[in-house]
C-alpha cells in the first residue's frame, strides 16, 4: 500500500540521518584539539551496530601526521572495542596490520605523543588478538566464575596457555599506564589542565581492563596450583609478582589525581600478594571492583531520543505520512498505522537479533563439532597406530609359539627315544642282574671248593696246578664282575635321571597343550578385531583423504590471498611514500610562504644557530640518499625512508625560518643575499623531493643543487657570525671571574643607590607617597641582598665544579676546555648585572614620580629570570648531592620570594597612588580596560624579549655538558621566567 512505501522511505531516511549523526560524532570526538573526548560523542558512536561507519570516517583522517589526532582515535577505538557491538571486532580485524605499521612509525618519535601513540596502538592490537583467540571473553572482560571455567574447557593445558595470554595482555595495559605517567609532570596539577586530561582520559578504560585481568589471573593461578607442581609454575608466580607491584603502585597514584576522583572510584590492591602455595588463600581473595558514579545531567550528556527525532518533522516539508492529501485517511488512522509499523519494526528487530544469536550459537556448535571431530580423528589415528602395534606384537608372539611348538615336537621325539633307551637299559639290567646272581652263586661254590682244596692240598698235590689255574680264572671272573657292578650303578643313575626328565617333559607337554589352546582362541579373537580395525582404518583413510583435499583447497586459497595482500601492501607503501612526499612539500611551501610575511617573525635570529641547522640538513640529505637506496633494494623496509623525508622537510623549514630571522639583524646587502639563497634552497628542495615520485629515476635524484644552496647559505652565515664568538679560549677563565666580580659590584652599586633614594624620599616626601616609596625601595633592597647571596653561592659551586672536573689541568684550561659552558656563565652574569642597573633606574623614576610601576615590575621579573639563567648555568655540571648546590637552590628560592615581594609592593603602591590621586583626572578609558590593555602589551613585549634572550642563551650554552642529555640540559629562558613567576 502507499502508506507502507512512504513509511519504508521515511525509515530509510532516518537511518541515513542516524548514520550521518554518527559520522558527525566521530569527527567531533577525534580532532586535533588537545582536550579529552566528550562522553556524549562517544555514546553516539557506540549506538552503531558495528564499526564500518567508524572506519570509513577514520580512514580519511591524517592519523600518521598528527599525534594528538592519533591519540584520540586510540581512545575512541578502545572504548568501541570495550562497550560497542560484537561486530566491532569482526569489522576491525582487517585494519590490524595498519595499526602495527602506525605503531612502529610513531615509535620513532621520542617526544610529545609519539611514544604514547605507539604504546596505545600496540595495546589495541594485543586486545584484538586476545579476543579473536578467546571469543568467549566479551570486549569489556566481564565474566562469571562459571564462564571463566568454561573458557578453559576443563583442560589444565588451556588454563596454562590462557594465563600466559592474560599476562601479555596485562603487560601491554601496564606499559600504557606507565608511559602516560612518565609523560606528565606530576609535580604540578596536571589533571586540571585540558592537556593533562587529554592524556589521562584513556586510562579509565585501562583501569577497567586491569581490574578484570588481575582478578582472572589470581583465580587461574590458584586453579593451576591445584593441578600442577609448584616448581612448574615458578615463572608464572614471578611474572605475577612483577605485575602486582606495578599495578598496585599505578592504582595508588591514579587514585590521588583530582581528575579521576570525580569520574571513577579506583580500587586498592591488598598490601601483600596472594599466597598461591596455600589453597585456602583463595577464600581471602577479594575481586577489585571499579565503581563509576552516575553521570551528572548536563547539556553535553543529554541522550538523543531516536523516536523523538523520528517524529519531529518540519511542517514546511513534504510529509510522506500526510495521508489526508493522498487517500483521505484521517490523522488517527495515520497514528495507528505509524504505531503498527513501529511494532512491526520492533518485532523484526527482535527476530533479527534472535536469528543473529541463533546463528552465532550454531557457529559455535559447529566449531565445537569440528573440534570434536578433529579430536575423534586424532583418537582414531592413535587407535589405528595402537592396533598396528598390537598386530605386530601378536605376530611376533605367534612366531614364538610356532617355535615353541616345533621345540615341543622335538622334545616328544627325544622323549620317545629316551623311553626306548630306558626299556633297553631295563632289559639289559635284568640280564646283568641274573648273570650277577649266577656269578655270586658260582663264587660261593668256588669258595667252598677252595676250602675243600686247601684241606686236601696235602693230599692232592697233583691238583695244585689245576687249582692255581682255576684260581686265576676266578680272579679274572671276579674282576669282570666288579666292572659289571660299576656299569650297573651308572645305568641305575641314568635311569633315575631319565625318569625325572620324562616327568618334566610330560608336565611341559601338558602346559604347552593348554597354552596352545588358549593362544589359539586369542588369535581367533584378534583376527576378528583385526578385521574390524581394518574396516575402521579404511573409513578413517577415506575421511583423511577428504580432509586432505579440503586442506589443499584452503592452502590454495590462502596462497592467493597472501599474493593479493602482498600486492596491496606494495601499493600501500607507494601511497604512503607519495603522501609523505606531499606532506614534506607542504611543510617546505609553508616555510616559503612565511618567508614572504616578515610580520610572522617577532624576534631576530643568530648566524650560529643557522649554521647548526645547515649542518643538520646536510647530514639528513646523506641519510635520505642512503635510505632511498635501501628502499630500492628492499621495498618492504620503508620506515627509514619515511623518517628521512619527514626529517628533511622539517629541517628545511627550520633552516628557512631561521634564515629569515637572521636577516632581521643582518646588514642590508648580506640580508638580501641570504634571503635569495634561502628561497632558492626551498625551491631546489621541492624539486629534489619531486624525484621521489617514481622508483626508476634514482639517477635523476641529484642533490648537487641543494648542496650548492646550503654552501652559499653557510658562506653568508659565517660572514654574519658576531665577533664576540672569537674570544680566545685562554681568556675565558679570566673573563668569568671578571664578569662575576662586575656583577657583584653592580649589585652593590644598585644597593647603595637604593639606600640613597630611600634617604631622599624620607627627606622630601610625606604621607602615602612616602609609604609607597619606602615599601617599594625596601623590597628592592631585599631583592638585591638575595641576588648577592645567590652570586656568592654560585661562585662556591663553580669553584667546586672546577676543582672536581679539571684534574691535573689549571682552572683556565678547564674553562677553555668547556668553552660553551663558560660562555653561558659569562652571558648569565652580564644579564644579572644589566638587570640590576635597569631595575634601579626604573625604581628611581618611580620614586621621582616620572616612571611607571609596570616598568619596575617587568625589571624585577627580568632580573629574576637572569638569576634563574645563572642558576641553570651553574648547576649543569654540579653533583646532585653537593651541599653547595643545595645552598644555591635555597638562594634561588630566596630570589623568587624577593621578586614576588617587589611585584606585590609595586602593585599595592600603584593602587594606593591611583586611589588617592587619580579620582580627579579624566581618562578616555575605564581603569579595567586600561589595565587589560597594559597587561596584553606587557605580555607581548615579554614574549619578544624572552625569545630574543632565548636565542642568545642557546648560542652561549648549547654544547659540552648541556648537550649530554635531557637531565643535564639547563632550562630555557622562557621556562625559567615561568618558574620564577
Amino acid at each position: 500500500p502507499p502508506y507502507a512505501v512512504g513509511a519504508a522511505q521515511e525509515i530509510a531516511k532516518r537511518k541515513k540521518k542516524k548514520k550521518k549523526g554518527c559520522t558527525v560524532s566521530i569527527n567531533k570526538a577525534i580532532n586535533t584539539q588537545e582536550v579529552a573526548v566528550k562522553e556524549k560523542h562517544a555514546r553516539n558512536i557506540l549506538l552503531d551496530k558495528g564499526a564500518q561507519t567508524f572506519w570509513s570516517v577514520v580512514n580519511r583522517l591524517p592519523l600518521s601526521s598528527n599525534a594528538v589526532l592519533c591519540w584520540k582515535f586510540c581512545h575512541v577505538f578502545h572504548k568501541l572495542l570495550r562497550d560497542g557491538h560484537p561486530n566491532v571486532l569482526k569489522d576491525s580485524l582487517r585494519y590490524k596490520n595498519e595499526l602495527s605499521d602506525m605503531s612502529r612509525m610513531w615509535g620513532h618519535l621520542s617526544e610529545g605523543y609519539g611514544q604514547l601513540c605507539s604504546t596505545y596502538l600496540t595495546l589495541l592490537r594485543t586486545k584484538m588478538e586476545y579476543h579473536t583467540k578467546n571469543p568467549r571473553f566479551p570486549g569489556n572482560l566481564q565474566m562469571s566464575d562459571r564462564q571463566l571455567d568454561e573458557a578453559g574447557e576443563s583442560d589444565v593445558n588451556n588454563f596454562f596457555q590462557l594465563t600466559v595470554e592474560m599476562f601479555d595482555y596485562l603487560e601491554c595495559e601496564l606499559n600504557l599506564f606507565q608511559t602516560v605517567f612518565n609523560s606528565l609532570d606530576m609535580s604540578r596539577s596536571v589533571s586540571v589542565t585540558t592537556a593533562g586530561q587529554c592524556r589521562l582520559a584513556p586510562l579509565i578504560q585501562v583501569i577497567l581492563d586491569c581490574s578484570h585481568l588481575y582478578d582472572y589471573t589470581v583465580k587461574l593461578l590458584f586453579k593451576l596450583h591445584s593441578c600442577l607442581p609448584a616448581d612448574t609454575l615458578q615463572g608464572h608466580r614471578d611474572r605475577f609478582m612483577e605485575q602486582f607491584t606495578k599495578l598496585k603502585d599505578l592504582f595508588y597514584r591514579s587514585s590521588n589525581l583530582q581528575y579521576f576522583k570525580r569520574l571513577i572510584q579506583i580500587p586498592q590492591l591488598p598490601e601483600n600478594p596472594p599466597n598461591f602455595l596455600r589453597a585456602s588463600a583463595l577464600s581471602e581473595h577479594i575481586s577489585p571492583v571499579v565503581v563509576i558514579p552516575a553521570e551528572a545531567s548536563s547539556p553535553d550528556s543529554e541522550p538523543v531520543s531516536e523516536k523523538d527525532d523520528l517524529m519531529d518533522m518540519d511542517a514546511s516539508h513534504s510529509d510522506p505520512f500526510n495521508f489526508n492529501s493522498q487517500n483521505g485517511v484521517n490523522k488517527d488512522e495515520k497514528d495507528h498505522l505509524i504505531d503498527q509499523l513501529y511494532k512491526e519494526i520492533s518485532g523484526l528487530k527482535a527476530q533479527l537479533e534472535n536469528m543473529k544469536t541463533e546463528s552465532q550459537r550454531a557457529v559455535l556448535q559447529l566449531k565445537g563439532r569440528v573440534s570434536e571431530l578433529e579430536a575423534e580423528l586424532a583418537e582414531q589415528q592413535h587407535l589405528r597406530q595402537q592396533a598396528a602395534d598390537e598386530s605386530e606384537f601378536l605376530r611376533a608372539e605367534l612366531d614364538e609359539l610356532k617355535k615353541k611348538r616345533e621345540d615341543t615336537e622335538k622334545a616328544q621325539r627325544s622323549l620317545t627315544e629316551i623311553e626306548r633307551k630306558a626299556q633297553a637299559n631295563e632289559q639289559r639290567y635284568s640280564r646283568l642282574k641274573e648273570k650277577y646272581s649266577e656269578l655270586v652263586q658260582n663264587h660261593a661254590d668256588l669258595l667252598r671248593k677252595n676250602a675243600e682244596v686247601t684241606k686236601q692240598v696235602s693230599v692232592a698235590r697233583q691238583a695244585q696246578v689245576d687249582l692255581e689255574r682255576e684260581k686265576k680264572e676266578l680272579e679274572d671272573s671276579f674282576q669282570r664282575i666288579s666292572d659289571q657292578t660299576e656299569v650297573l650303578e651308572s645305568l641305575k643313575q641314568e635311569l633315575a635321571t631319565s625318569k625325572q626328565e620324562l616327568q618334566i617333559v610330560q608336565g611341559s607337554l601338558e602346559t604347552s597343550a593348554q597354552s596352545e589352546a588358549k593362544w589359539t582362541a586369542q588369535i581367533a579373537e584378534l583376527e576378528k578385531e583385526r578385521g574390524s580395525l581394518v574396516n575402521a582404518v579404511a573409513r578413517q583413510e577415506e575421511q583423511l583423504s577428504a580432509l586432505q583435499e579440503q586442506l589443499e583447497y584452503t592452502q590454495l586459497k590462502l596462497s592467493s590471498t597472501q599474493e593479493s595482500i602482498c600486492q596491496l601492501a606494495k601499493d600501500q607503501r607507494k601511497i604512503l611514500l607519495a603522501e609523505s612526499r606531499r606532506a614534506a612539500e607542504q611543510v617546505v611551501q609553508e616555510a616559503l610562504r612565511q618567508f614572504e610575511e616578515p610580520t610572522l617573525f617577532s624576534c631576530a635570529g643568530s648566524a650560529d644557530h643557522l649554521l647548526c641547522k645547515v649542518r643538520s640538513v646536510s647530514s639528513c640529505i646523506e641519510q635520505l640518499e642512503q635510505c632511498w637506496s635501501q628502499y630500492l633494494a628492499c621495498p618492504e623496509d620503508i620506515s627509514g625512508l619515511l623518517h628521512a623525508v619527514t626529517l628533511l622537510a622539517h629541517l628545511t623549514s627550520d633552516t628557512i625560518v631561521h634564515g629569515s630571522t637572521t636577516c632581521l639583524r643582518a646588514p642590508p646587502e648580506p640580508a638580501d643575499s641570504l634571503t635569495e639563497a634561502c628561497k632558492q634552497y626551498g625551491r631546489e628542495t621541492l624539486i629534489y623531493l619531486g624525484f621521489l615520485e617514481e622508483e626508476g629515476i634514482l639517477e635523476k635524484a641529484d642533490s648537487t643543487a641543494v648542496r650548492s644552496c646550503l654552501t652559499r647559505i653557510t658562506a653568508i652565515g659565517e660572514e654574519l657570525l658576531p665577533r664576540g664568538l672569537d674570544i680566545k679560549q685562554e681568556e675565558l677563565g679570566d673573563l668569568v671571574d671578571k664578569e662575576l666580580a662586575a656583577t657583584s659590584a653592580a649589585i652593590e652599586t644598585a644597593t647603595a643607590r637604593i639606600e640613597e633614594m630611600l634617604s631622599k624620599s624620607r627627606a622630601g616626601d610625606t604621607g602615602v607617597k612616602l609609604e609607597v616609596n619606602e615599601r617599594i625601595l625596601g623590597s628592592c633592597t631585599s631583592l638585591m641582598q638575595a641576588i648577592q647571596v645567590l652570586i656568592v653561592a654560585s661562585k662556591e659551586l663553580q669553584r667546586e665544579i672546577v676543582e672536581s672536573g679539571r684534574g691535573t689541568a689549571s682552572p683556565k684550561e678547564f674553562y677553555a676546555k668547556n668553552s660553551r659552558w663558560t660562555e653561558g656563565l659569562i652571558s648569565a652574569s652580564k644579564a644579572v648585572g644589566w638587570g640590576a642597573t635597569v631595575m634601579v633606574d626604573a625604581a628611581d623614576l618611580v620614586v621621582q614620580g616620572r616612571g611607571k610601576f609596570e616598568e619596575l615590575m617587568v625589571c624585577s621579573r627580568e632580573i629574576a629570570a637572569s638569576t634563574a639563567q645563572l642558576v641553570a648555568a651553574s648547576k649543569v655540571k654540579a653533583d646532585k648531592d653537593s651541599p653547595n648546590l643545595a645552598q644555591l637552590q635555597q638562594a634561588s628560592r630566596g630570589v623568587n620570594q624577593a621578586t614576588a615581594a617587589v611585584v606585590a609592593s609595586t602593585v599595592s603602591g600603584k593602587l594606593q597612588i591611583e586611589d588617592t590621586g587619580s579620582l580627579s583626572k579624566e581618562r578616555p578609558l575605564s581603569p579595567q580596560v586600561r589595565v587589560l590593555e597594559l597587561e596584553n602589551e606587557l605580555q607581548k613585549e615579554r614574549q619578544k624579549l624572552g625569545e630574543l634572550r632565548k636565542k642568545h642563551y642557546e648560542l652561549a650554552g648549547v654544547a659540552e655538558g648541556w648537550e649530554e642529555g635531557t637531565e643535564a640540559s639547563p632550562p630555557t629562558l622562557q621556562e625559567a621566567v615561568t618558574e620564577k613567576e
